[in-house]
């Protein structure tokens, strides 16, 4: 499997950059498949993550419901929860007919539930644990397995600790490593504490890309706008450059944030994109599958709430997708319902 990147001092190019230079972050409850689907519409190039699933999930869900990927081409990544090397293995066989363009496994999370089944953050504990889970899904596929993970655990954040995990893992395959720059803090916090309470500490991404120069490094961590995401990617430290960078909640409550990622971080020709557009694609989406389930309605609205973010109408727009009475009336005309209501206009 080849997954690494060559690190460069110039700027990225469409034709030279990272697989990874731009990417949607795994959130679970929010990056289901309507999520990944709208979010396609904004972005062609960025790298969409699936919320993690867990390995239990697979071996005895419904597995189309599970893996299902959006049918706008793309490239996807599937985000697995597991602690047992075999099941990770199984997960990946069992979601290769899905199209995924790669396979992260999740060292990063802290939730309570995720510690009681031994994996997310607390796997960081365990570093020849992860690279045996590594091993097993490189053997299972010969697509890139990746691995995203914080920067410590509790009382261990020190550079030595994150720099000799990611050391493990290296020599077990991984070759692209997801930092969130925060340690994660196992007892006393939320999960939202953790993603605000611990330091920020991004140069550490910076310091891994220095101690690994062939892996592909990439940032998250509070990271809001493109332009941010441009600095970054620009900013050198020691030499090297990172070589992408994650965008978690402000992917989300500001999506419309993604229309500019293909032009401003892969230099590509601004396209033409209205909301408007975006809105009727959707509709087009939903009015395929409304027959059959009149739930998806719903669940295409909940994910477009922040498209007008910083308009004038935004209030409206969002209050009109979340009423009961309209979006049953509606069906799959709500959002242009919700538009005309927001903004006084039809298309």
């Amino acid at each position: 499997m080849n997954d690494n990147a060559t690190p460069s001092l110039t700027p990225n190019t469409p034709s030279e950059a990272s697989p990874w230079l731009f990417c949607v972050a795994p959130m679970l409850d929010w990056t289901d498949r309507p999520c990944r689907f709208f979010e396609r519409l904004l972005t062609r190039r960025g790298r969409l993550y699936t919320e993690m699933v867990t390995t239990g999930a697979i071996r005895f869900g419904s597995r189309d419901a599970l893996l299902g990927n959006s049918r706008v081409a793309g490239p996807t990544a599937l985000q697995l929860g597991g602690s047992d090397p075999k099941e990770l293995a199984f997960a990946v066989e069992a979601a290769a007919p899905y199209g995924y363009d790669e396979f992260n496994l999740n060292c990063g999370c802290p939730s309570p539930r995720v510690q009681k089944g031994s994996f997310g953050a607390c796997l960081m504990l365990d570093a020849k644990l992860v690279a045996e889970c590594v091993r097993a899904m490189r053997d299972a596929t010969d697509k890139p397995v990746t691995v995203k993970h914080r920067i410590g655990v509790d009382e261990r954040s020190d550079y030595g600790f994150v720099r000799d995990f990611v050391g493990e893992v290296y020599d077990a395959g991984c070759r692209t490593f997801i930092v969130h720059a925060r340690a994660a803090w196992l007892q006393g916090l939320s999960p939202k504490e953790n993603r605000e309470v611990p330091p920020l500490m991004r140069s550490r991404a910076w310091e891994l890309k220095r101690d690994f120069p062939d892996a592909v490094i990439v940032l998250n961590g509070a990271v809001k706008t493109t332009a941010e995401c441009r600095a970054l990617l620009d900013e050198v430290h020691d030499g090297v450059r990172i070589d992408g960078v994650m965008v978690g909640r402000a992917a989300y409550q500001t999506p419309w944030m993604l229309s500019e990622v293909d032009s401003v971080l892969y230099g590509e020709s601004c396209r033409t994109l209205t909301r408007e557009a975006v809105i009727a694609a959707v509709e087009a989406e939903v009015e395929q599958y409304y027959a059959a389930d009149e739930h998806v309605t719903r669940a295409f609205a909940r994910h477009l709430n922040g498209l007008c973010q910083g308009l004038s109408g935004a209030r409206v727009w969002r209050r009109t997708l979340a009423d009961p009475k309209i979006i049953k009336a509606e069906g799959p005309n709500l959002y242009r319902r919700a538009w005309r209501e927001a903004f006084g206009t039809v298309f």
